[in-house]
């Protein structure tokens, strides 16, 4: 096994054809499959299955794409390192991104790099908290913000902000201020909420269990932006932060209710690698971003107060 193996794998992986990873690297594709050959042959198995349409992974071929991907991440890393200045910010960063959050950071994050980080490059990846986390731990990505996090020995977080959750409900009529809303009366609402594994969902039926409570779910939805369009329609109601309806460029079609329970917070962290010294571009790139998450929260909270004094 070598590193031009694993890095022609990875592409065909990606790619899910020969002929295109070919082209993308600029190789041959009889020596293409001959390198990938060799690697089953190395490993004695099956990485990739040939299909008519082109190549899927294996089950053996999606646990070496994980470990591949954090090895060649690793390499260009060390090259990184030592190729650059000590206190220079080059090379490349991914970040991970929760879907909310990466509507509202990601041309942020774009701007701040060209004009603070113009010898870095940046690539930005959305996905859910939990997600996130197994990215990070396995060196797919090299900083995010997670929400809620658990205590993982593979990263390290730091405390960005909490934010309350509320209840969010169609706008009908004129808006009006309302008393915060029990646990016990949020339990018996038609509610739109994500997956188990969503941070949001975890802590709501944790507050529940506690309060020997059940949740009244009516329909189970990952996308925020699916959730958000659901209760627009009326098909019940979400328990979101803030800044998710801000980020949803809708907020006027929404009214959001004061949760009773102060215990109902989202908390916001970044997360890095607990395993991998912070290059300089991964320090850098945190205090951008932690500056551009408080510049972005700081303007929701403007826009809503502006809005009440309407």
């Amino acid at each position: 096994m070598n590193l031009i193996q694993l890095r022609y794998f990875v592409r065909v992986a990606e790619m899910g054809s020969f002929s295109k990873a070919a082209i993308e690297l600029d190789v041959a594709q009889p020596a293409l499959s001959r390198q990938v050959r060799l690697l089953e042959t190395d490993l004695r198995v099956t990485l990739l299955q040939r299909t008519g349409r082109g190549v899927l992974l294996t089950e053996a071929g999606k646990r070496l794409y994980d470990h591949a991907i954090g090895i060649l991440q690793l390499v260009a890393h060390a090259r990184e390192d030592l190729s650059a200045n000590r206190d220079e910010a080059t090379g490349r960063i991914v970040i991970g991104l929760p879907p909310s959050m990466g509507r509202m950071l990601t041309l942020p994050l774009v701007d701040a790099f060209k004009q603070h980080l113009p010898k870095a490059r940046l690539a930005i990846v959305e996905g859910l908290s939990a997600h996130i986390v197994e990215w990070i731990s396995t060196g797919r990505v090299d900083l995010g913000l997670v929400h809620n996090p658990d205590a993982n020995p593979a990263i390290e977080t730091l405390h960005v902000l909490d934010e309350p959750l509320c209840l969010v409900s169609a706008a009908k009529g004129a808006a009006r201020k309302q008393a915060p809303l029990p646990l016990a009366e949020l339990a018996m609402l038609p509610l739109v909420l994500p997956e188990h594994s969503h941070a949001i969902r975890k802590l709501l039926e944790t507050q529940a269990a506690l309060g020997g409570l059940k949740l009244n779910i009516a329909y189970e939805v990952s996308s925020v932006s699916a959730i958000l369009e659901l209760v627009r329609s009326g098909h019940g109601h979400a328990v979101l932060a803030p800044s998710a309806i801000a980020a949803s460029g809708q907020a006027a079609a929404f009214r959001m209710r004061q949760l009773a329970e102060g215990v109902l917070t989202s908390t916001l962290c970044m997360a890095v690698s607990a395993h991998k010294p912070a290059t300089p571009l991964v320090k850098r790139s945190m205090r951008m971003l932690h500056e551009l998450v408080m510049a972005s929260v700081a303007n929701v909270v403007g826009s809503r107060a502006h809005n009440r004094m309407r």
